[in-house]
C-alpha cells in the first residue's frame, strides 16, 4: 500500500497588488508578523515542501531559501497563479493566497486529509464568498492542471470557475472559527489596519 501523495505548499503571491498601491502586501505586518510568514507557517504544518508563486523580481529575497516560480502564463490573474502552482507540484498542492493572515494550519491539514481520504481531485473550504468556497485556500491534485488550462484558454479567469469539472470535496471551516474572519483578505490599507487590530485583540 502506497503512502500519502507528496504535497507541495504554494504561497500565491500574485502580481503588483494594484489595490494596495503596488506594494508587496504580503510583506506587511499583522500583529508584528509579516503576512507571508503567517501563510508559510499555516502551510508548513501539512506540506512536504513549498514554493512561492510570484512575478516580482524581488521575490527571491522574501524568504531565504524559498523556491520561487513565476506564472507559466503571465497576465492571467489568480487563476494563472493556481496554474503555476499545479505546474510545479509533483502530485498534490495546497495553495494559500499571501493576503490571508488568519487561515489556521489545522484547516490546511484538514483540506489535505479530506482530499486524500475521498480520493478527490480537490478539497475546498466552505465560505460566504460568491462561489461558496475559497479557491485560493485549497488542496488540489496536479491532474487538475488540464481543467485549469481549458479555462485559461477560454478566457474564463475566475479562480474557482473550473472546479465543476473535477471531483471536489467541501470542508466545513467553522470548527476553526468564523469563516468571514478566517478568510479575511488584506487588499487595502484599511484592511491591513483592521487585520492588525484584530490580531492584537486576539492575543
Amino acid at each position: 500500500m502506497s503512502g500519502p501523495a507528496h504535497c507541495t505548499g504554494a504561497i500565491i503571491a500574485g502580481g503588483r497588488a494594484t489595490r494596495f498601491g503596488g506594494v508587496a502586501k504580503g510583506l506587511e505586518l499583522v500583529g508584528g508578523v509579516r503576512i507571508i510568514d503567517r501563510v508559510a507557517a499555516a502551510l508548513g504544518e501539512s506540506c512536504d515542501d513549498w514554493i512561492i508563486v510570484a512575478n516580482d523580481a524581488a521575490a527571491a529575497d522574501w524568504i531565504p531559501g524559498a523556491r520561487v516560480v513565476a506564472d507559466v502564463r503571465p497576465g492571467m490573474g489568480a487563476l494563472g497563479g493556481v496554474h503555476a502552482a499545479l505546474a510545479n507540484a509533483r502530485e498534490t498542492v495546497l495553495v494559500l493566497s499571501w493576503d490571508s493572515p488568519f487561515v489556521p494550519g489545522g484547516l490546511m491539514r484538514a483540506l489535505r486529509d479530506a482530499g486524500e481520504n475521498a480520493d478527490a481531485d480537490a478539497a475546498v473550504p466552505v465560505s460566504n464568498s460568491p462561489l461558496g468556497f475559497e479557491p485560493l485556500c485549497a488542496w488540489y491534485r496536479a491532474s487538475c492542471r488540464s481543467a485549469v488550462e481549458r479555462h485559461l484558454e477560454s478566457g474564463d479567469l475566475r479562480a474557482g470557475g473550473w472546479q465543476g469539472e473535477v471531483t471536489t470535496v467541501r470542508v466545513d471551516a467553522s470548527p476553526w472559527g468564523d469563516p468571514d474572519e478566517i478568510f479575511f483578505n488584506v487588499n487595502s490599507a484599511a484592511d491591513l489596519a483592521m487585520a492588525d487590530s484584530r490580531s492584537r485583540l486576539a492575543r
